[in-house]
């Protein structure tokens, strides 16, 4: 009955960042935010030059939407858990839209400076760390295959904040093709709704279950128009915001280690920038021909197109093994 009221958020996030894309796009035309592309970018981005960005606009809006209308159909409050993860939502998108207003207004690929980035990013992990802390439900956190919590202490507030910041850094490396980054998450989220669910009875805290489909359907209804060829780009206003939704959740449901499946996509692309750094500045040499890893496919002769469609496989690979993983140590079924 739960999964049936919850096909409401669902379909409203869909619709309503379906609507909010057929007004939001033409506007962003009409302001002249278009996409700039990096000097060292393939090539074959040089077409999506003057694309509109700034679409995390559409799924954050569709998003908020579901799950207003989930409140009034069930005729319920939001828990202070819901409006904790919203608020580190639109904020991490807040901080989002900043680096893209300034590439727009500089008319060049370089918005805020990455401390600055780093920090505001840290500041509001921070307090959204600080929030779960002050609700007095622990420090441990779930080790998958195991079922044994791993109590981290004092550590568990700086933990939750490196998780925040770098899966939101790994979706804003991810969003560099058409349609990527959308759904890898889509599918991190989806595979978080189960687990969701279960975390009413494990942990006793109000169900997730909402936010999170009307999330998926927010973001799938901002695929309509990012798909190949995107007519819309979220920008880092979406991927920051993403980022930080997936790894609140996360955060909240006390499975932040399975990131590594749920999130495993964005993961990578991270661990892929910093071996190319590191390889680089020690030795000279660079591991792959770009990064994040997608570029290195898109310079070894790979479309776009089929880029993303492995990227979803392996995504929903890793998702479902997470899955396997939460299942095995009691968190759901």
């Amino acid at each position: 009955m739960e999964i049936l009221k919850d096909a409401v958020p669902l379909i409203t996030g869909f619709i309503s960042a379906v609507l909010f894309g057929k007004v939001l796009i033409p506007w962003l035309h009409k302001v002249k935010f278009g996409q700039h592309i990096r000097d060292d970018a393939p090539e074959t981005h040089r077409k999506k030059a003057g694309t509109p960005t700034m679409g995390g606009f559409i799924f954050i809006l569709g998003t908020i939407a579901s799950s207003l209308v989930n409140h009034v159909f069930r005729k319920t409050t939001p828990s202070q858990l819901e409006t904790s993860v919203l608020a580190l939502y639109c904020l991490m998108g807040l901080v989002g839209f900043l680096d893209d207003y300034r590439k727009i207004k500089r008319g060049r690929n370089l918005g805020l400076r990455a401390r600055e980035k780093l920090a505001f990013q840290i500041i509001i992990a921070g307090a959204f760390m600080w929030f779960v802390a002050s609700s007095g439900r622990g420090t441990s956190i779930v080790v998958p295959f195991s079922g044994k919590p791993l109590d981290l202490g004092f550590l568990y507030g700086i933990f939750g904040v490196f998780v925040i910041v770098g899966i939101s850094n790994g979706v804003n490396l991810t969003d560099g093709l058409d349609g990527l980054a959308g759904s890898v998450v889509a599918e991190g989220l989806a595979a978080y709704y189960p687990l969701a669910l279960a975390a009413v009875g494990t942990l006793g805290i109000p169900s997730l279950g909402p936010l999170v489909a009307g999330s998926v359907g927010a973001i799938l209804g901002f695929l309509v128009y990012n798909r190949h060829p995107a007519r819309v780009i979220m920008g880092d206003i979406g991927a920051l915001a993403l980022g930080a939704l997936l790894s609140g959740i996360a955060v909240l449901t006390r499975t932040e280690l399975l990131l590594l499946f749920f999130a495993f996509v964005p993961i990578v692309e991270n661990i892929t920038v910093i071996m190319q750094v590191i390889s680089f500045q020690l030795f000279g040499k660079r591991i792959f021909k770009m990064t994040p890893i997608h570029h290195h496919f898109e310079l070894s002769g790979w479309d776009e197109v089929r880029i993303v469609r492995m990227f979803r496989l392996t995504a929903a690979a890793a998702a479902l093994l997470g899955l396997f993983a939460a299942a095995s140590v009691g968190l759901w079924m």
